[in-house]
């Protein structure tokens, strides 16, 4: 079932070079709206626990010491076919291959610090959300 909601994290490359604001004009040129949004920095606990579908993966420690490097900014976002539409704003998760137009094309550094995270499917959309959100944070 599509649902009109999904979940982004800017990472800490995006914050730590400035483009946190940037992204979130793009985000909201691109029609959608801000249901929940915090600025906030994972602990290597809940960086583990949010990547833990990639635990057994070899690049899975690099990433939880990555994400809870610096601050990143999570947010719930609201738009129809909204998991779909962000992932085409984003676009791929290597810069290089990005297309024009797209976040990482423009402020992603590698794929590995590609500024920004989007949901791959509405039910992760949901448990992501749910991770970094109560009930009572989502407007």
């Amino acid at each position: 079932m599509a649902t009109n909601r999904t979940f982004t994290m800017l990472k800490p490359d995006a914050i730590e070079n400035g483009h946190m604001g940037k992204i979130i004009d793009m985000i909201i040129e691109a029609g959608f709206h801000i249901k929940a949004m915090k600025y906030t920095q994972l602990t290597e606990g809940q960086a583990k626990e949010f990547y833990a579908v990639h635990a057994e993966r070899p690049f899975y420690s690099e990433l939880v010491a990555y994400m809870t490097s610096g601050p990143i900014v999570a947010a719930i976002l609201e738009k129809e076919n909204a998991v779909a539409d962000f992932r085409s704003l984003i676009g791929s998760t290597d810069p290089a291959e990005a297309a024009e137009g797209t976040i990482r094309k423009a402020f992603a550094e590698s794929k590995g610090r590609n500024a920004v995270h989007g949901s791959d499917s509405d039910e992760n959309a949901q448990l992501e959300g749910a991770f970094h959100f109560s009930e009572a944070e989502i407007f």
